[in-house]
């Protein structure tokens, strides 16, 4: 009988423990203590047989690296010291042990069983354990590493001594597992062949060098922006072996060796501080040996000077030039299609667009810029740069790259990005302008600030163009003025001078409104770009370049931040210096050199800083606010129609007048009747225009008396996403802007939201 137990401890099933009424017989003469003790000496057989049938299975073909590494650990560790156990009880009783032999010979039960009474709750949490790996497969799910990691640190604190003691083994292991895959990552840059579904780094589908991360497959003790900073480290090292840089690496086998070095003396359980730690680390030495080679600070902030200029239209010569090409196009589309589109008052719903017109569009702003140069020979670079980058082209073939969400924009702010109507304001379909970043630059300007960009391009060339278009009617001498008639004029003098006034009379109201909506666009597009754009860019450059943006006095930076390339110091004409890390000397200070101070970013922290800039200048722009930018999407339009229809009332006038005058007639057209319609349109897009420009007044106002979105505004003045570095070296938007400073500037001509007075 005693044989019998220990064979069935050791995992051999035995008939005398088990309970089915065919062996009642043998049970006959067991009294009811040792039937108990029997029950208890089954039920651990039971879960000794069961662990080392599923420990094997997990072992063997589980999906996750991390839970077969810890069914191993189970079973070659805590199985293997059970059955030396059942082995040393065995060993004990031969040798005739007094402990467990008595007088006689005999062996009582209970001090055999006495000597497994600490088994029972280890094997039951380790039959917990495995269950746990094993019910997620059953419900089709598969048992995250990351999971299992968590649950077994949270088992540390159980309370009972051995468990924690065997959970600690556990988690011991299931780090190294862990720890051994983030090492290929952050040395190699290499995803891990086995278990890399469970990896928290996956490859985007968008391409084969993208990479995304996958927060629901991190241990808990990972702070995001550790895990950030993992990412980047992997990231940037593809860029090196993408780039031929093969043996770069950290810097050499020796760098790397001193960094497997750091991540094999840390402890277990893993501490969310010193992990952190480490892989800062790693990230600064990563900095300073190969990414300050391949992507030195002076192209970083020649690329990001080129969006402020093009993107955020810093040269308003980009602007104008494409308006007007773009322009130039629809309206010769309008001409073949015989300008129906204006007659049915549709706008530019009825004009196509084809994706070659578009790129030509931009081929033509490129040459028109170009011959605008002239002496300005040091811009030259900046707009060939910018003609290999950007690109326009319409949304429908180009759909843009999905926005990441995360600090400062939520996923309703990027839904309201992607959906912004402002794209279609150029041409009759949306289209944008779209950038191709060059590697490695993308290692600091994600596929998601490219495309915040694109939006804010949009937008900020939607209020350009309707002004410079709206401008443009001053143009049109013949609808504004009459010149006085020469002495000794005839009838055809006066009739010229009573034609004009009634058409003048006419069209009086028509000026008035386009007045009002010059002053409103000139109002918002200055504040938009002077104190906003040119704001935050001026904050930003100078967090770049490490330039002290109060050393000519108030105003002089934001006159700097003007100008092309201002705040860029000569220091960075050489892309072989070292403009991430700083150079410092035996004291801890920084060494005086005959250059400005140079700035200690790593690229990771430039591209936080990078993005945390965007998503801010976002909310600025109000870009955020559907309640401000639908109204103002709108009152764009009917502006954009109102040009549209007095361009049109112009042409009539003058087919008119051939006629009356040079009696040219063309039968097919009834100009008296287009007169008439044409008014009528242009009478009601003038109280469109009122309304529009009143509803944007007030919705302006609504968001002055929000407290959610004031305090939205206050806390992205103040936030920031690298917690690595000191407060000196954060980077800070700062409070640019403010709804009440654009509202003092509209309510200055009080007339725009004053009801009452006609607008005439």
């Amino acid at each position: 009988m005693l044989h019998e137990i220990l064979l069935s401890l050791s995992g051999h099933p035995s008939p005398l423990l088990r309970s089915t009424d065919d062996q009642s017989y043998i049970k006959a003469g067991i009294s009811p203590p040792e039937r108990q003790l029997l029950a208890s000496a089954a039920h651990l057989s039971d879960l000794h047989v069961r662990l080392l049938t599923y420990t094997s299975q997990i072992s063997s073909s589980h999906p996750s690296a991390i839970c077969r590494a810890v069914a191993a650990a189970v079973s070659s560790v805590h199985l293997a010291a059970f059955q030396r156990k059942v082995l040393e009880v065995e060993a004990s009783i031969l040798k005739d042990d007094p402990e467990l032999v008595g007088a006689y010979n005999i062996v009582p039960l209970t001090a055999v069983m006495g000597e497994f009474k600490q088994w029972t709750r280890r094997m039951e949490w380790l039959w917990e354990v495995v269950q746990y790996m094993l019910a997620r497969e059953e419900d089709g799910a598969v048992c995250q590493g990351a999971e299992l990691i968590n649950r077994l640190r949270r088992e540390l604190q159980s309370g009972y001594q051995d468990v924690a003691d065997t959970a600690l083994s556990l988690v011991t292991m299931a780090e190294t597992a862990w720890l051994k895959q983030v090492s290929a990552w952050v040395l190699y840059g290499r995803l891990p062949d086995l278990g890399g579904d469970d990896f928290f780094v996956q490859k985007s589908p968008s391409g084969e060098e993208d990479f995304a991360l996958i927060r629901e497959r991190l241990p808990s003790f990972v702070a995001p922006t550790t895990a950030s900073s993992m990412l980047f480290i992997g990231k940037s090292l593809n860029h090196v072996r993408v780039m031929g840089d093969m043996n770069a690496g950290l810097g050499g086998l020796r760098h790397v060796s001193s960094k497997l070095n750091e991540l094999g003396s840390l402890t277990f359980p893993l501490n969310g501080v010193t992990f952190s730690r480490t892989i800062t680390s790693i990230r600064l030495s990563l900095s300073e040996n190969t990414l300050q080679k391949i992507l030195p600070l002076a192209r970083v902030v020649e690329m990001l000077q080129l969006f402020r200029e093009f993107f955020l239209l810093g040269r308003g010569e980009f602007a104008l030039a494409l308006t007007h090409e773009a322009d130039e196009k629809i309206r010769h589309r309008w001409q073949r299609a015989g300008n129906l589109a204006y007659e049915r008052d549709d706008g530019l719903k009825n004009v196509t667009v084809k994706d070659g017109e578009v790129a030509a569009v931009l081929n033509r702003t490129w040459a028109v810029l170009a011959s605008m140069q002239g002496q300005h020979a040091d811009e030259d670079e900046s707009l060939e740069l910018a003609r290999d980058v950007l690109r326009l082209q319409l949304t429908k073939s180009r759909p843009p790259a999905s926005m990441s969400s995360g600090k400062g924009l939520g996923p309703d702010a990027i839904k309201l990005l992607e959906t912004s109507p402002f794209r279609s304001m150029l041409f009759s379909v949306p289209a944008a302008v779209f950038a191709e970043l060059p590697s490695p630059l993308d290692m600091v300007i994600s596929p998601s600030d490219l495309q915040i960009y694109s939006c804010i391009n949009s937008y900020l060339l939607s209020l350009r163009r309707v002004h410079i278009r709206l401008t443009d009617l001053w143009k049109i001498t013949s609808l504004r003025r009459h010149h006085p008639a020469p002495p000794g004029a005839g009838e055809h003098a006066t009739l010229l001078r009573q034609r004009w006034s009634a058409r003048s009379l006419a069209l009086r109201s028509s000026w008035t409104t386009a007045s009002a909506a010059i002053f409103f666009l000139g109002e918002t597009e200055a504040y938009l770009q002077t104190e906003i754009v040119e704001g935050m860019w001026e904050t930003f450059s100078s967090w770049l370049t490490g330039a002290d943006s109060r050393r000519d006095g108030p105003n002089g930076a934001r006159s700097e931040a003007a100008t092309p390339r201002a705040n860029v110091p000569s220091t960075m004409e050489s892309e072989d210096e070292d403009f991430f890390l700083a150079d410092w000397d035996s004291e801890g200070q920084r060494q005086a050199t005959k250059t400005a101070k140079k700035p200690a970013h790593d690229p990771q922290t430039l591209s936080a800083a990078h993005t945390l800039y965007l998503r801010t200048l976002v909310h600025r722009l109000l870009l955020t606010q559907p309640s401000f930018t639908d109204p103002l999407y709108t009152l764009l339009v009917h502006i954009d129609r109102l040009v549209a229809h007095v361009q049109r009332l112009h042409s009539i006038f003058t087919s008119i007048d051939l006629e009356t005058d040079a009696g040219v007639v063309d039968a097919f057209v009834d100009l008296e009747r287009e007169e008439r319609e044409v008014m009528g349109l242009l009478r009601g897009v003038e109280d469109k225009i009122r309304k529009g420009i009143e509803g944007v007044v007030e919705a302006l106002r609504n968001l002055e008396n929000n407290s959610d979105f004031l305090a939205e505004w206050e806390s992205q003045g103040t936030m920031t996403d690298d917690d690595d570095m000191s407060d000196g070296q954060r980077y800070a938007p700062g409070r640019i802007g403010g709804v009440n400073r654009l509202l003092m500037k509209l309510d200055f001509g009080s007339w725009l939201g004053n009801k009452n007075d006609g607008w005439a």
